[in-house]
């Protein structure tokens, strides 16, 4: 019975510690080239990374967190999980990423007891893939992720990342 009830209480604990950090914020959209094969590419090489940042107090990145470090494993890691190989030269695919905060953004709030509207200070942010096909230099594929940025701990920004990044390549086309 002791081990039921234990058994019990750690099945309990894992499920509430996985549903700790809050995703239904983020948002997720993607658009791929119905005439590409995505499963002709087998290899990939990064273009590159840009960041557009607002944030004249400093409080987007957590302190010892390294978002575009965090991004660039998350999308190595899904890209990996298709079958895909990182190369130096000669790639199927290019990846890029942008990055996008504002830590200073407005948005519409009602009162509850007025029912007017008021602004009120919502930082967002939001990031960007594209894989690119090197040949003719055209986007394949593009995913967008958006999502209000909450004051959290570097574990919980991690996990959110990580939530993002696997919906956006949820999307990508296994064909």
């Amino acid at each position: 019975m002791k081990k039921i009830v234990l058994l019990v209480y750690l099945v309990a604990t894992f499920l509430v510690g996985c549903s700790s950090v809050p995703v239904d914020d983020i948002t997720i959209e993607s658009e791929a080239d119905p005439k590409i094969k995505f499963s002709g590419y087998k290899t990939y090489a990064w273009l590159g990374a840009a960041g557009i940042l607002n944030d004249p107090q400093g409080q987007w990145e957590p302190p010892k967190f390294d978002a575009d470090a965090e991004i660039m494993f998350l999308i190595d890691q899904a890209l990996r999980k298709r079958g895909m190989t990182e190369v130096n030269e000669n790639p199927d695919m290019l990846v890029a990423y942008a990055l996008g905060v504002d830590m200073e953004a407005l948005k519409l709030k009602q009162d509850p007891d007025t029912k007017m509207q008021t602004l009120e200070q919502v930082p967002q942010g939001g990031f960007i893939v594209v894989l690119i096909d090197p040949e003719t230099e055209y986007a394949t594929w593009v995913s967008v992720a958006t999502a209000e940025l909450k004051g959290l701990e570097p574990d919980a920004a991690k996990q959110r990342l990580k939530y993002a990044v696997n919906k956006m390549f949820a999307e990508l086309p296994k064909k």
